[in-house]
């Protein structure tokens, strides 16, 4: 579906009012979609690609640089200085700083934790966790380092999100070496679980399996770059990048395998085929896959009152399809999907639900914006 400016009479006036969206694209602008009227409002500009976003009990926002900062928007402004004590990543095609979480119990216990790239044999998805005392980090180590290494600086993922049994669950992508996801010694295309402190559950699926990494929760990813739980069922949604099309979204459940490389809807990107199949048996399908590719990025589950048409639908960031795709949901079927923000032009890297019940949408540009979306009032 496509979202829809406002019914104006004649089509120069149409023209007119794309022409303003345009020459203020950030606002607030006004714009319909399919069933919500919209403003969106600036609430940050001039971040280097901003990679994830989190909200502190307090109201305050936590923002990734992919260049290695993290940085503060605090009662709504973006602080001057970075907050201090982030790890310091491989800067690469896709390698960086990357996404960031804060524990259940962040109010008792002040923990942060952020995925990077970590410089080793080439460069791996780390996980770093800290306590944010103030404007800076303190105590600050890696509780869990992939075996994924790679000189590519490319698909690396790395999300990480708690699910609603206290595990973080982090995606670390295939590195450019497809047959890697299909290998169950190996951390490279695969959905992660781990307790809060880094080490292993004793109830993941492959504990106790000899030559099997037991961190696996799941298997056979690309290049997953969005995770996100439904607080209301537990259900863990993925999200990958395909190669040449063949973009997905996943429901991700314990020790099963989601195909790539032996199945897929893509190909390669000098149009060579990668595989014939596109289903086998004993490994799973996708709930919605797009070709051509969307760039599918960050993603949230909507259960806030403020877009009640909207509660309960899914928002994948596209930076290739450069919009914001709202996903309708009948369980876990996919019945309906529209393309909002599309005017702006910007690749959406994340989008998450604020304390507020609003959404906000991360640009993925040398000059990125945090951006909230919010009802016309």
């Amino acid at each position: 579906m496509h979202s829809r400016l406002p019914i104006l009479a004649g089509p120069l006036l149409v023209i007119a009012a794309i022409a303003i969206f345009w020459a203020n694209p950030f606002g607030p602008s006004l714009t319909h979609t399919d069933e919500e009227r919209i403003r969106l409002v600036t609430i940050a500009e001039n971040l280097d690609h901003p990679w994830g976003l989190i909200f502190l009990p307090n109201g305050d926002m936590l923002v990734t640089e992919r260049a290695g900062r993290l940085r503060l928007i605090h009662n709504g402004a973006l602080q001057e200085a970075w907050v201090y004590g982030a790890p310091r990543p491989v800067v690469k095609a896709q390698a960086g700083l990357m996404d960031v979480a804060i524990h259940p119990r962040f109010v008792e216990n002040g923990l942060i934790y952020l995925t990077y790239s970590k410089q080793g044999l080439g460069d791996s998805p780390a996980l770093f966790r800290a306590r944010l005392d103030g404007a800076r980090l303190v105590d600050g180590h890696d509780i869990f380092v992939a075996d994924a290494w790679s000189d590519s600086g490319g698909n690396t993922g790395s999300r990480i999100v708690f699910g609603t049994d206290g595990m973080i669950y982090m995606s670390v992508g295939d590195r450019h070496a497809p047959s890697r996801a299909q290998n169950l010694s190996d951390h490279a295309g695969k959905i992660l679980r781990l307790r809060d402190d880094g080490t292993v559950p004793d109830d993941n699926p492959f504990v106790g399996r000899a030559g099997v990494r037991p961190e696996i929760y799941a298997y056979g990813n690309r290049n997953p770059q969005g995770l996100a739980i439904d607080p209301v069922s537990g259900r863990l949604f993925e999200n990958e990048h395909g190669p040449r099309g063949g973009d997905e979204i996943n429901l991700i459940q314990a020790g099963r395998n989601y195909g790539w490389p032996v199945i897929t809807y893509g190909i390669n990107y000098d149009g060579t085929i990668i595989t014939s199949e596109t289903a086998r048996p004993g490994m799973e399908q996708p709930l919605v896959y797009w070709v051509p590719s969307i760039g599918p990025s960050g993603m949230a589950v909507y259960t806030g009152d403020r877009f009640p048409r909207w509660k309960g639908n899914l928002f994948v960031g596209a930076m290739a399809g450069a919009h914001l795709r709202r996903i309708v949901l009948d369980g876990t079927r996919v019945v309906r999907e529209e393309r909002l923000l599309r005017p702006l032009g910007r690749r959406i890297r994340d989008v998450r639900q604020g304390p507020d019940g609003l959404l906000y949408v991360l640009t993925d540009e040398t000059q990125g914006s945090v951006i909230r979306i919010e009802p016309q009032i």
